[in-house]
């Protein structure tokens, strides 16, 4: 038993050993808390910068590579999430990115936000599948299987891609758009007093950053 060896032992060892112990586990806390402290913060440009290309291509970044893009949501500090990989539906992603010209890691972030990568999810209202399309959206997009990943990602972001059309690649205003209505926008003018829409917004540029580190 733990209890008889420690009786074995003198009395002054005891202290010595548990004074020894107590300093180098100080030591070992501070000097994490010390390295900790330390880190480096990651450098980032706090906001969402955007540019077109001659192509038309809409192109966002939370790390602009050329000052072709100027700044398009301005954040209050840095943004460091993390979550987990999804790689599923990536190359989907990818086709849908190329052929309406919309940013990968926004669309990644969209999905994200809207169904977390479920293809079979169905949101109270009756939004369906991974970019939770509503039902007359679908109709009106020509979708026929709204839970096939491939239908629907392609559906969502060609509706998405309007969306940026008609509020001229104002960002939040498509997000809000999206989650919202297009009429509800076109209402107020800005994203809707909605507490819902609100946080959607936020939580996908939220993803969009942390797809973009």
């Amino acid at each position: 038993m733990v209890a008889s060896i420690q009786n074995s032992m003198p009395h002054h060892q005891q202290k010595v050993g548990f004074g020894t112990i107590f300093r180098r586990l100080s030591r070992i806390i501070l000097a994490g808390v010390v390295f900790i402290i330390s880190l480096p913060v990651g450098q980032t440009h706090a906001g969402i910068y955007k540019y077109i290309d001659e192509n038309g291509v809409i192109h966002f970044s939370n790390v602009p590579t050329s000052p072709q893009y100027v700044l398009h949501i301005k954040e209050d500090g840095d943004i460091d999430f993390r979550y987990p990989a999804k790689n599923r539906f990536d190359h989907l992603i990818e086709e849908a990115a190329r052929l309406y010209g919309v940013d990968f890691a926004l669309i990644k972030a969209i999905i994200r936000a809207e169904s977390d990568f479920d293809p079979r999810a169905v949101s109270r209202v009756g939004a369906m599948g991974l970019m939770q399309l509503m039902p007359q959206t679908a109709r009106n997009l020509s979708v026929i299987d709204a839970f096939d990943p491939r239908e629907n990602i392609d559906a969502g972001v060609r509706h998405f891609r309007e969306l940026l059309e008609t509020f001229r690649s104002d960002l939040k205003l498509s997000l809000a758009a999206y989650n919202a209505g297009k009429n509800a926008v076109l209402q107020f003018k800005s994203v809707p007093p909605y507490g819902e829409t609100q946080r959607y917004v936020k939580k996908v540029l939220r993803f969009y950053q942390a797809y973009n580190q």
